[in-house]
């Protein structure tokens, strides 16, 4: 190698062409030729005229240079430069290449694989063997000394691994060294166990040189949840400067893409430092891992399983969601019971559902549509735990009344239990000390925890078997029933304290820990953790390599529970995700136990560092600037020529065809639907389309007239009524939805089932109108009352009851007594009333606070009593004379009470309103 001071030359002798650099002067300086001189008469008349177009003689000296620069480039760059290069060593003894090869050195790998080519061609230069060593990847036999070029391909193929070398194996391998050797070790600059030991054997066969890792190393503790969402501790080396970084979580998002769920930046120096990321509860159970952002290390990656999740619960009742909270709302003692150890979910249930809950718990859930039965039956049969209790709805409907429902664990008994009724015992019955086969065995039943009402369970040959708790005479109270690899469990009570004194106390909150676990946090001893594991073999989901990439495997054989319990990442556990049964659990390269700290090298080892060592070559830059000098030559030379406008008008023009033709994006997606827009932005009365143009008409007519009625007499102003579709459009943002029955009316879908139970749940209501009130008296069957059952078949109706007279929707706005449309014979029918303490004196009412029921059902066609037509006037007729208008507008006034019974709901059943209603009776 020829060297001038920092730049070598590898093959030297390519440098004599630059001798030819004054003949290619010469050469290109005669071209073109000179043009020779002839003297000719005519061009006499020649003279004046300017040409536009001028030639030079002579190639102009600078383009000259410009070509001779570029050849010039292109010698040096066939001269093989190098940049700050290494004289040949004189050593003749072998060399021992050695790598630490840990994720330490991931950040930096492409330059430790430069320094070690940069070593094998020194090493090839002076004829060395070498033999080359990866402490994270020893070799199976002993070590080898070949000719250096022979090792060039093997490191390039090498990647570091993700976790520290194992001492006790490299001790091993480095036996079987049997000749003096010279030994070049590649440090990541981090002490681990064995390193001195490593050391002491190199040193016995020669002096041992280090290149040290000069590098800014940066780590991430384990995390642990806390009240914000998640904590650690970032552990850095080497940075005594201070340095920002961004901490970041990953998880999936509901489509299953993953995202950035949550990041928070934090400065951080030598040393440790505490960080903590906001986190909700629900982006904390689907975290993955968290990372340092820039960082490409397994160390500075943190992966999660299941060690941040808690049990989500998922809560279910048949209230409307303005009537779920407060002491007597179902869910306020279940939500009390969980919330504290758990998630708990609350909405849709087919929001629920995606949500992908561990424990469902359906407080007097009766029925669920055709969809929503089979994904929960699905979902139970996987693992999960189905909890119901039982209320006035379950006692009053026909669910697991001929057969057991594969969502119930007991038949029920019919009849036993009138909804709004009490099943009167004499007294309340007090519960049995639970027998050892049962889950809660072994908890205290207090003396004041009694029972007063429950459904009845239809005695069975196996009903004993499904039996967990009973009452003191024998009766059952707790029943469960496996299902696939889950269970079902009914509560024969109810979940609030209306049936029993159960919630109000400990012994509750005990139960639901024993069935769902959802008390039991992630966090275990080690002890713990290794007895779960002992005998147990996981199965390896994914693995980390050293740069902090998290990759699916499927070949990798499972690993004994004994070594995943030492928790040290390895060549036998690698880092990464690991499952058993249906827990998944994490294997990290930080642990708890690791620390950040520089390796101490003795006085006799030399210490080089990195940047000293490097050898940079140079063919890259004098190819780049030969073809850029060869670029601007020809730019030159068409500018000489005249031809540069030329030649830039057809680089635009083929920059605008390539534009014109390119593919052009996906067009935007839609804006918002306009169903959403309207429904949304103002009070939107809705009818369910049927397939029957006239009984469609009618609707959309009577709604149009109801609403007209609304902005006349009353603050509602709505908007334009809406005909629904129940397979395609969303019914959540209607207040009401008026359905007339119509023999034309297609079948519903089980996931339209589905739609309307969450529709009633979350608030709505359905208005069917049967249309059959002129013919329909006393307990005559029609083909509309017929066609109704056939469709509210799957659907979780309430029990229902003739309204009384004291009924909310009688005084919401008008003052009634009857209900007419276009029929005044029918009757009409809503949620059953809880019974209440009769009627104070003096007051036709009583204080019933019933809310709002999900359902009504008529058949006085109200619809055609509020139609109008586009210039106002009555669309169908009315009796006659004066008492056929007198009846519509009855109808009207029932249309404005039943909305605005929709919209303010019990408000008008409060006592504070007597004064003034009596008033107006007085009147």
């Amino acid at each position: 190698m020829l060297i001038i001071g920092p730049i070598g030359f590898t093959t030297a002798w390519v440098l004599w062409a630059l001798a030819l650099l004054p003949v290619m002067w010469i050469v290109l300086r005669a071209v073109p030729p000179a043009p020779q001189r002839r003297r000719f008469a005519g061009v006499a008349l020649l003279l004046g005229l300017d040409d536009s177009s001028v030639q030079a003689a002579r190639t102009p000296w600078w383009l000259l240079m410009l070509r001779l620069a570029a050849l010039a480039a292109l010698i040096f760059a066939f001269s093989g430069p190098v940049w700050n290069p290494k004289a040949a060593s004189l050593e003749t003894e072998p060399l021992l290449i050695v790598v630490d090869g840990t994720w330490a050195d991931a950040p930096q790998w492409s330059a430790r694989v430069d320094q070690v080519s940069t070593a094998l061609d020194d090493a090839d230069r002076s004829g060395r063997l070498v033999s080359l060593i990866t402490l994270t990847d020893l070799p199976a036999g002993d070590l080898q000394f070949l000719p250096a070029r022979a090792w060039q391909s093997i490191i390039a193929a090498q990647t570091p691994a993700a976790n520290t070398p194992n001492a006790d194996a490299v001790i091993a391998v480095l036996q079987s060294l049997d000749r003096p050797t010279q030994t070049l070790w590649l440090s990541d600059g981090l002490a681990y166990a064995g390193r001195q030991d490593i050391l002491a054997i190199l040193q016995d066969n020669g002096p041992v040189r280090v290149v040290q890792n000069p590098q800014s190393i940066v780590a991430l503790g384990p995390v642990q949840p806390s009240e914000a969402g998640a904590e650690t501790i970032i552990h850095a080396l080497n940075t005594d400067i201070p340095r920002e970084v961004t901490m970041r979580a990953f998880g999936p998002d509901p489509n299953g893409i993953e995202r950035i769920l949550g990041s928070t930046k934090v400065t951080v120096q030598t040393g440790v430092t505490p960080v903590e990321i906001d986190l909700l509860a629900e982006l904390r159970n689907r975290v993955t891992y968290f990372d340092i952002e820039a960082v490409r290390s397994a160390a500075a990656v943190q992966l999660a399983g299941d060690s941040l999740k808690r049990p989500k619960v998922a809560l279910v009742s048949s209230e409307s969601k303005e009537n779920s909270s407060g002491l007597l709302s179902n869910l306020h003692y279940l939500r009390t019971a969980f919330q504290d150890e758990a998630d708990v979910i609350e909405g849709a249930f087919s929001d629920s559902l995606l949500a992908n809950p561990d424990v469902i718990v359906m407080a007097d859930v009766a029925r669920l549509a055709q969809s929503e039965a089979a994904k929960v039956l699905d979902w139970v049969t996987q693992g999960g735990l189905l909890l119901r209790f039982a209320g006035p709805r379950l006692a009053a409907s026909d669910v697991g009344r001929d057969q057991v429902d594969p969502l119930m664990p007991v038949r029920l008994r019919i009849g036993g239990r009138s909804l709004g009724g009490a099943m009167s015992w004499g007294n309340p019955k007090q519960l049995r000390p639970f027998d050892e086969t049962s889950p809660f065995y072994g908890l205290d039943i207090p003396d004041d925890v009694t029972v007063s009402s429950q459904v009845l369970a239809e005695p069975d040959p196996d009903l004993a078997q499904r039996v967990i708790a009973t009452l003191a005479d024998g009766t059952p109270l707790v029943t469960r029933k496996a299902v696939g690899q889950g269970q079902v469990v009914l509560f024969h009570v109810t979940a609030n304290a209306d049936w029993s004194t159960l919630p109000l106390s400990g012994l509750f909150l005990s139960m639901l820990e024993r069935l769902s676990a959802a008390g039991k946090g992630p966090s275990r001893t080690a002890e713990e953790f290794i007895n779960d594991l002992t005998g147990q073999s996981l199965s390896v989901v994914s693995t980390l390599d050293a740069f902090g990439t998290l990759s699916p495997v499927s070949v990798l054989p499972p690993v004994a529970g004994v070594d995943f319990a030492r928790q040290q990442a390895s060549k036998v556990t690698p880092a990464g995700l690991y499952l058993l049964r249906d827990q998944s659990y994490a294997l990290n390269v930080f642990t708890d136990q690791s620390r950040l700290e520089p390796a101490n090298w003795p006085s006799d080892v030399e210490l080089i560092r990195q940047q000293e060592t490097s050898e940079r070559p140079l063919i890259a830059f004098f190819l780049v600037t030969a073809f850029g000098a060869l670029l601007i030559d020809v730019i030159a030379t068409l500018g000489l020529a005249g031809r540069l406008p030329r030649f830039l008008g057809l680089i635009l023009v083929a920059s605008l065809c390539s534009n014109v033709t390119a593919p052009q994006g996906a067009a935007a997606q839609d804006g918002v639907d306009a169903l959403y827009l309207t429904a949304s932005s103002d009070v939107t009365l809705a009818y369910v389309l049927t397939g029957d143009a006239d009984t469609d008409f009618t609707s959309r007519q009577g709604l149009i007239g109801l609403s007209k009625v609304l902005r006349d007499r009353t603050s509602v102003e709505p908007a334009d009524p809406v005909g629904v579709d129940l397979e395609s459009d969303p019914l959540g943002v209607f207040p009401i939805l008026y359905w007339p029955i119509s023999d034309a009316q297609t079948p519903i879908s089980a996931e339209s089932y589905a739609k309307l139970n969450t529709y009633m749940r979350g608030g709505g209501m359905i208005f069917f109108d049967t249309r059959d009130g002129d013919i329909a008296t006393g307990a005559q069957v029609t083909a509309q009352g017929t066609k109704l059952r056939s469709i509210a078949r799957y659907l979780d109706v309430p029990p229902l009851d003739v309204v009384p007279q004291d009924h909310v929707i009688t005084r919401s706005f008008y003052l009634l007594d009857n209900f007419p449309g276009r029929y005044a014979n029918g009757q009409l029918w809503a949620q059953k009333t809880v019974d209440a303490d009769d009627a104070p004196q003096g007051v036709p009412f009583r204080n019933l606070n019933d809310n709002v029921s999900p359902v009504m059902i008529g058949g006085n066609d109200w619809a055609a009593a509020w139609a109008i037509t586009d210039d106002g006037r009555p669309l169908r007729p009315i009796g006659s004379g004066y008492g056929g208008e007198r009846q519509r507008e009855m109808a009207k006034r029932f249309g404005v009470n039943l909305i605005l019974y929709v919209l303010t709901g019990s408000y008008k059943s409060d006592q504070v309103h007597v004064p003034a209603l009596l008033e107006r009776l007085g009147e």
